[in-house]
């Protein structure tokens, strides 16, 4: 449980008609959260966005990578193109909340703030198409499936979302229960980590546990493999660069008396230096081959990038950290070293254009709402929705002049 003091938010530096629709922000949230949907199949989610865009006289193209919609606002005036990303899947997980918003669909769940995201995405559409002339420029505003998995964003921008017109820059929030109600975790540089798995099926010799000199045991083959593989952070990366490796499954025989033919192990690695990207692959296939040659077992490995880090662009993250600046109460809101070795699909989109993701925090122990996420009981303070709103209008605002 997250204890840290909240840090008060200046409700004077949120504008009075972004205040107000703090009610409906909350009524949005709760209604996508009665009904999650997994990746690429949130046709209810897409459906009610639509429907809120058409009653607010936005444009919009739908059925982008299957679900996705992106909703295109024009001000009065000219200026560059920034968009805004929010993703809108569910997870596969039955919810334990007792409140009357509690997930309608039998096994799946918000729980990772997906429908907060989506709620502060209508928010500013909101109030970008009802104040054309306080901005410059054109916003694209992204509604992304699949970000749990297995990505939405590469498939959206290959639809040519970042096109027509071309966008010049990109920002996104995620709310945060590691961050208590009332700061901002921003930082330029790597924020959040590549995601690469593996799955490994190691081949021996099964036979009776009576005579494992006849056999060649998948188990103790496996047990080398996991050890050994913990060696590749501790001794083949710079201490300075920081990573991950971890094997999440190990599942090997059938009886006591049997030493097993087969071992299957699985796991993710993580980091955060982009210079990594195959460095670490290899180094999973070369200490398996060697293990396994040792021994006498064969393997087959399936080895693959899920998403690359979140690397947040030094100009982009400024103009989000002068305007967190602006309004959390004191300094000490804005948080610069949150870094996290959760991945997002977000970095595909920072990769082809300059941009900023950052976390708004949204933790509130005194309520209980502090669990972390992808826990069946996860939600969130919903003050923060207000506040996601009025950062992105201020960061829209400065946007072409900064």
């Amino acid at each position: 449980m997250n204890n840290t003091l909240i840090t008060p938010i200046k409700s004077s530096e949120i504008r009075p008609v972004i205040a107000k629709l703090q009610p409906q922000l909350v009524h949005w949230r709760r209604r996508l959260h009665q009904y999650p949907e997994l990746g690429f199949k949130e046709v209810l989610t897409a459906d009610f966005i639509a429907e809120k865009l058409n009653d607010w006289g936005i444009e919009y193209q739908t059925s982008i990578a299957k679900t996705g919609i992106v909703a295109t606002i024009k001000s009065h005036h000219q200026g560059k193109v920034l968009a805004i990303r929010a993703d809108m899947d569910a997870l596969p997980i039955q919810e334990e909340n007792e409140v009357s918003y509690c997930s309608k669909h039998d096994g799946l769940m918000h729980a990772c703030g997906h429908d907060g995201h989506t709620a502060i995405a209508l928010g500013i559409a909101y109030y970008l198409a009802h104040n054309r002339d306080k901005f410059q420029g054109i916003v694209k505003i992204i509604f992304q499936p699949a970000e749990e998995g297995p990505g939405g964003a590469k498939p959206m921008m290959e639809a040519g979302v970042l096109q027509n017109p071309a966008v010049d820059a990109i920002i996104g929030l995620h709310l945060w229960n590691n961050l208590p109600l009332g700061t901002i975790g921003v930082r330029e540089g790597a924020l959040m980590a590549a995601v690469e798995c593996f799955k490994c099926e190691i081949l021996g010799k099964g036979g009776h546990g009576a005579i494992p000199n006849q056999t060649i045991d998948s188990i103790v083959v496996g047990s080398h493999i996991v050890n050994a593989l913990q060696t590749i952070v501790s001794r083949n990366i710079s201490p300075i660069d920081s990573a991950v490796v971890t094997v999440g499954t190990f599942h090997s025989g059938t009886a006591l008396n049997v030493i097993a033919d087969t071992a299957r192990i699985s796991g993710t690695v993580r980091y955060f230096n982009p210079t990594l990207e195959k460095y670490i692959g290899e180094r999973i296939e070369a200490i398996i081959s060697g293990i396994c040659q040792s021994h006498g077992a064969k393997y087959k490995l399936d080895y693959w990038q899920l998403y690359p880090p979140v690397i947040n662009h030094p100009r982009i993250t400024q103009l989000v950290k002068s305007v967190a600046l602006e309004i959390v109460e004191t300094p000490l809101g804005v948080v610069p070293e949150c870094q996290t070795m959760g991945g997002e699909d977000m970095s595909f989109f920072l990769q082809e254009i300059p941009g900023c993701y950052f976390f708004l925090g949204s933790a509130n122990a005194q309520k209980g709402l502090d669990y972390p996420h992808h826990h069946p009981r996860f939600d969130f303070d919903e003050t923060a929705l207000s506040l996601g709103v009025e950062i992105f209008a201020r960061c829209v605002e400065k946007f072409t002049n900064f």
